[in-house]
């Protein structure tokens, strides 16, 4: 069978190694596949053979692992093949019984009894009944005597993100459904096992990640993007194989061949620039962000050390994961170059930097401001419908007051009429159009101080040659949000004053959980900031997922969405914690980023020198016009917007039924899925209404600098904030 496209040029700068203990890690993993019955064994009873002993071979896993963990010992590399070897086995054995048939409840069933072969304390109890569940015990017994509670509770999750994620691939192909990019990458993660790869290398390079910085962004940053490369890298090798041969849709390749309305073979290559993007990702990672995280949690050497061990480890994964792709017969690789290191591509003297993706690395550093005219704006998809509050006026009135008062408009970064034309109540109204004047005038507020935090912060820190001093703005800003709600000092600024008054307006009424939770989200927006300021620093436009993930913190989502759960006390925080509600709110929140890029896109780029921009980071990385950004961009917010609704009309009520809510419990449910749809009509409708973007606004403003960002503050949950 022909290839359906010419392998693109890989980026890997890091060469291969290989295991020395390869042909032992061979013998034994091939005896104790036998051993639990994958060789040989059909899927069910009169069904086909799933792994015969000529498969296992040519796939040759221990050569995978050989290549992905090239320094750790004969027994653990043993160890490690055979994890390996269990959850390829796996796959495909979920693929027999239940991918092809599309079979939903029996693929639930089966994933839920693999629950009871990795307890969180105690011994395993549960018999097995197939080879999956065999491998695994014996799996779990060999490998958690060996390593921390700690590292024991990461594994468990990401194992169990990876088995019951499944699910998601077999509704797709069940609805024929090819998933947009963000959601693809997100559930890819799950589903395709990197982070769960991620846990073994601590396994393998006898070095755990100290728990202090586990769940940091920097280490985040570092499991997603070597997922990211994982997955990515092994969509490019897998399309004929699940696309063509299998009919399966979760592919990235076939994904970017739906979104983008272009060829394989150029899919393909966008594929491969995505994962060049994320390598890059992860090394910018490594260089600029860990030592500031060593020096803020004070690490012992010893752990920076194991910290760098894992993150080395991490690297060999990649580059011995590709030389794996290349060799086995798995995947599609006739004609691929087998050298070894950085392969295809020009060679000779002079070629090295072109091969390592210099020149388009060096686009991301390089941008400067310069004029691009007013945007033309699409007709944005919105199916949802505005109302507004009939008490708008007064709220109007009554933010005018407050804002004098906290001096957001007497400190040389807005006026009053600036404020009265950018019109916060507006927005605060169609977000809450049945709130009392108590909650609408704090939600008014709330979006005034933080757009006032958003134009502030950047000229304080974007252009300045101190990269410590937004750390330090962050870390005061904390103690300005106590959670006793008394003891903070004395407010010396306006940003100061604004955060301390509506700190204590609206979590004095909360429970001491949700105050800390509260807290904590409006800390992810603020930290957000010193990774906009260090972009700014380093002149870099950022990586395209990077944006993504880090855009909805600095819009102020996860604080949007924190206060709207509160609102639902009947709704326990195991809900709001489902793969399905946080798609849900972050279909919602992509929206109103992206819209807001599209609008801001003249005010930041040419206005005020801005990188952080959706339309900007489309046009880095596609190589495109800003028309054709603005179309891609345009086309990912009507993505977000029907995956909010087929989340909402199909997910949602399934997941219902799964937790077994009650009438009432369903109906908050309806009602907190209707306040996000508020929140989008208004964010649109702002949008469209404020002076804010406007060409005369920005030629007054000209020579300033600030964010054109409205943080999202204030759902229709701000009713919650009266006692």
């Amino acid at each position: 069978m022909a290839q359906p496209f010419e392998l693109p040029e890989f980026y890997m700068v890091h060469p291969a190694r290989l295991n020395p203990n390869l042909e032992g890690a061979r013998a034994h993993t091939r005896k104790w596949a036998r051993d639990f019955d994958m060789v040989d064994t059909p899927a069910y009873p009169g069904g086909e053979i799933i792994w015969s002993e000529a498969k296992l071979e040519a796939m040759d896993y221990a050569l995978l692992c050989a290549y992905t963990h090239p320094e750790c010992s004969g027994p653990v590399l043993d160890l490690i093949t055979d994890w390996y070897v269990w959850v390829f086995f796996f796959d495909d054995h979920f693929l027999e019984l239940y991918k092809k048939p599309k079979d939903i409840k029996g693929a639930k069933k089966y994933l839920d009894g693999l629950r009871a072969f990795m307890p969180l304390h105690g011994e395993i109890t549960a018999t097995p009944t197939n080879p999956v569940e065999a491998g695994l015990k014996d799996l779990w017994e060999r490998t958690i005597p060996m390593m921390s509670q700690e590292w024991k509770v990461r594994f468990i999750e990401s194992t169990l993100n990876l088995l019951v994620e499944c699910m998601w691939e077999i509704i797709n192909i069940d609805e024929g459904r090819v998933a947009n990019p963000i959601d693809y990458i997100e559930m890819r993660r799950k589903v395709g096992g990197a982070p769960w790869s991620a846990n073994l290398v601590e396994v393998a390079v006898g070095a755990e990640v100290p728990d202090a910085i586990a769940r940091t962004r920097p280490m985040r940053v570092l499991r997603d993007t070597f997922a990211d490369g994982v997955h990515l890298r092994n969509d490019v090798f897998s399309y004929q194989r699940e696309v063509e041969e299998e009919g399966e849709n979760a592919n990235m390749v076939l994904v970017l061949e739906t979104a983008l309305g272009c060829t394989t073979q150029e899919a393909a290559e966008a594929t491969n620039d995505l994962i060049s993007s994320r390598m890059q990702q992860f090394e910018h990672t490594v260089f600029t962000e860990l030592p500031i995280l060593f020096d803020q949690h004070g690490l012992r050497p010893d752990e920076r050390m194991a910290a760098l061990v894992y993150a080395r480890g991490l690297q060999d994964w990649q580059s011995g994961g590709h030389e794996w792709h290349m060799r086995s017969s798995r995947y599609m690789n006739a004609g691929a170059d087998k050298s070894g290191w950085v392969p295809g591509g020009p060679t000779g003297l002079g070629t090295l930097g072109a091969r390592f993706g210099f020149p388009k690395r060096l686009g991301r550093f390089t941008h400067a401001p310069h004029a691009v005219g007013p945007t033309t704006l699409p007709d944005f998809t919105m199916p949802f419908t505005l109302t507004l509050s009939p008490l708008l006026d007064t709220a109007r009135r009554n933010n005018a007051v407050w804002s004098k008062e906290i001096g957001i408009t007497s400190d040389g970064v807005w006026t009053d009429d600036k404020l009265a034309g950018f019109d916060f109540a507006l927005c605060a109204a169609g977000i809450d159009p049945d709130a009392t004047q108590e909650e609408l005038d704090l939600g008014t507020n709330w979006l005034s101080w933080g757009t006032y935090a958003d134009d502030l912060v950047p000229q304080l820190f974007f252009h300045s040659p101190d990269p410590t001093g937004v750390r330090a703005f962050v870390e005061r800003t904390g103690q300005f949000m106590p959670l006793d709600c008394v003891t903070m000092p004395t407010p010396t600024t306006p940003y100061e004053r604004g955060l301390a008054d509506l700190w204590v307006r609206t979590a004095l009424p909360m429970s001491d959980e949700h105050r800390a939770q509260f807290r904590h989200a409006v800390m992810v927006m603020v930290e957000s900031w010193a990774w906009e300021a260090d972009c700014h620093h380093h002149n870099r436009i950022p990586d395209p997922v990077d944006y993504i993930e880090m855009r909805r913190a600095s819009f102020g989502a996860e604080l949007t969405m924190s206060l709207a759960r509160f609102s639902h006390l009947a709704l326990p925080a195991e809900f709001f914690a489902t793969s399905q509600m946080r798609g849900l709110e972050d279909s919602a929140a992509d929206y109103g980023c992206f819209l807001n890029d599209v609008f801001s896109y003249q005010k930041e780029i040419e206005f005020e020198g801005e990188l952080l921009n959706m339309v900007l980071v489309v046009q880095n990385f596609l190589g495109c016009d800003k028309d054709r950004a603005v179309g891609v961009v345009d086309n990912l917010m009507t993505d977000r917007v029907e995956q909010f609704i087929r989340t909402r009309d199909h997910e949602i009520p399934a997941l219902c039924e799964e937790f077994g809510f009650t009438a009432a419990q369903r109906k908050a449910v309806d009602a907190y899925v209707r306040e996000l749809e508020d929140w989008m009509a208004a964010v649109l409708n702002w949008h469209r209404e404020t002076v804010r973007y406007g060409q005369d606004e920005l030629v007054r403003a000209r020579g300033g600098h600030g964010f054109a960002l409205p943080t999202g503050f204030g759902t229709s949950a701000v009713r919650m904030f009266a006692p």
